[in-house]
């Protein structure tokens, strides 16, 4: 049935909600999915109305562009509920913006920011029993948008499908990381697409990962391209380095992803007075921190992770042990930001945006 709840967003409503089926104790991230899903498609130089509709297959021609040169974008953002019922996003107004610089990179035309916000505050509202409260618990939302004119010539597209689906998560990575510091192969060069959330840049991890998964490591930690001296990023995460007690991080670049929860952490350090260096950082400085005992600390930050411990890394070779810490830097940073996430402490910096009422916007 067509509902006019909502001005401007066409709505169709499921027959009968899944989330019955679902156990949400026991849930692989990114396998099962809400009741809904938002779409509008870019057609003769517009964005068309833009919908909701149940969850569903889509039917998309073999010459679509998106399967040949490889134009599409995405975003990853997490919707909270607190143990009152009410529900947030976390700072997704920096996720439309940076959604529209990836798209840009691309040659993807830019999503209007009022079909962006109204088009998630609506559809977290109609899925908004699939957000379960309590830490830990969340649903991940994935905006993203690809080309799907049907033609095969090597040009940019001129019809696209911009989406949002859902999906229920628990914590993306259990326990502490062990990493791999990159010799030869490289995530992103200067001038490229590292810095946009183009879904080749992850496709092109997949094979050099799968090589450090075989030698027991869950992530490779990837350094730049013309000397692999100098770390930059985790393929799903920033990195940070805690040396002594100043936190060090990369600084971003056209190679490095400026990342949302990297930004809060960095606020996070300012407001509890812990110094913090944004500066390049390399391989021997690290390696040698961890010979002297200076290198306390290395975490990695992202959205499905949100912070996780990095135990162990290897370079050439050399694996390195991290003791763990006493006043650890990164279980005092995931704390406040799950805290202020799911509405348990006072959001200052205006990042949590409630979701309940689908008409407000800001």
């Amino acid at each position: 049935m067509t509902d006019q709840k909502y001005n401007k967003i066409d709505i169709e409503r499921i027959e009968k909600s899944k989330i019955n089926d679902v156990d949400f104790n026991n849930i692989d991230f990114g396998r099962k999915f809400t009741d809904h899903m938002f779409y509008c498609d870019f057609i003769d130089g517009a964005w068309q109305q833009p919908k909701i509709v149940p969850y569903q297959a889509m039917t998309i021609e073999p010459s679509a562009r998106v399967f040949h040169y490889g134009q599409a974008v995405f975003e990853g953002m997490k919707a909270y509920k607190d143990d009152n019922g009410k529900a947030f996003l976390f700072r997704p107004e920096d996720n439309h913006k940076r959604i529209n610089i990836s798209a840009a990179r691309l040659a993807i035309p830019e999503f209007p920011k009022e079909y962006f916000m109204k088009g998630l505050a609506t559809l977290m509202d109609m899925d908004k029993d699939w957000i379960k409260p309590g830490i830990g618990n969340s649903l991940y939302v994935r905006p993203f948008v690809f080309a799907f004119e049907p033609a095969i010539s090597a040009a940019p597209a001129q019809a696209y499908r911009f989406m949002i689906i859902c999906s229920p998560a628990k914590a993306y990575y259990t326990g502490k990381v062990r990493v791999l510091f990159a010799e030869k192969y490289s995530r992103s060069a200067d001038g490229g697409v590292g810095y946009a959330k183009a879904a080749g840049n992850y496709a092109a991890q997949f094979y050099p990962t799968s090589l450090a998964q075989k030698k027991g490591y869950q992530q490779i930690i990837w350094t730049d391209a013309s000397t692999h001296e100098y770390l930059e990023e985790a393929g799903t995460m920033n990195i940070f380095f805690r040396i002594n007690d100043t936190l060090v991080t990369a600084p971003t670049s056209d190679r490095i992803l400026d990342g949302i929860t990297r930004k809060s952490i960095l606020q996070l350090a300012e407001d509890n007075n812990i110094p913090v260096e944004v500066r390049r950082v390399t391989v021997s400085e690290i390696k040698e921190a961890a010979r002297n005992g200076s290198l306390k600390e290395i975490f990695g930050t992202g959205t499905a992770a949100v912070i996780s411990p990095i135990s162990a890394f290897e370079h050439s070779e050399e694996v390195f042990e991290i003791p763990d810490a006493s006043d650890s830097y990164a279980t005092i940073f995931k704390k406040k930001l799950l805290d202020i996430q799911h509405n348990l402490a006072e959001d200052k910096h205006g990042w949590r945006f409630e979701i309940n009422q689908p008409e407000t916007s800001r």
